[in-house]
């Protein structure tokens, strides 16, 4: 069992996004002990459906990351459309309009790089479906710094090549099907 006391969670996910989130966040209890701050790719001019679909189905609070907000935990927070989302040293959040990494904004990478600033190596990192490598090289540096890293099962991905490029840079500390990952986190609650 994990020994170390986690302080966030980041997920990291692209196309099939919408799937894969909803065999995991609805599970959550409403108490959740920890926060959960995702970088879903999205369309630049994306409204906020899937904040409103989420809340629908969700116990956690679920709500879209703004500027200087603090982190807390029994939240789920995802990163704002055509924005890139920070988390400072003084845990709270950033959004930046610096040119897209990996073909995204939001990127995968700009939010796990800074979450290691904040959190060190009390993070838990889950690289999720999806079509290209962002969140692979950063998920390789917060492992190093001694974080938790998690990658989905690529056979069961919606699309692998993110699960895929994420095992192929770096050896993750678990590779898990969504039902695992969703066991995970919560057996991470009890602690």
């Amino acid at each position: 069992m994990l020994q170390k006391k986690y302080e966030c969670v980041l997920i990291g996910v692209s196309a099939g996004g919408m799937t894969a989130l909803q065999q995991i966040l609805p599970f959550l209890p409403q108490n959740f002990s920890l926060p959960i701050v995702i970088v879903q790719h999205l369309h630049p001019h994306q409204g906020n459906f899937h904040i409103k679909f989420y809340s629908s189905k969700c116990q956690v609070l679920v709500s879209e990351a703004t500027e200087q907000s603090a982190i807390l935990a029994g939240n789920v927070y995802f990163a704002p459309a055509n924005y890139h989302l920070l988390i400072e040293e003084s845990k709270v959040f950033s959004l930046s309009v610096d040119p897209k990494v990996n073909f995204s904004r939001p990127s995968i990478d700009v939010l796990f790089e800074s979450a290691i600033e904040a959190y060190g190596d009390k993070l838990v990192a889950i690289i999720l479906t999806g079509a290209n490598n962002d969140g692979a090289k950063s998920l390789k540096m917060l492992h190093d710094a001694g974080g938790f890293t998690i990658v989905q099962d690529p056979s069961e991905a919606e699309v692998d090549a993110m699960p895929k490029n994420a095992i192929k840079l770096h050896n993750p500390s678990k590779v898990l099907k969504l039902n695992e990952i969703k066991d995970f986190l919560l057996a991470l609650h009890v602690h």
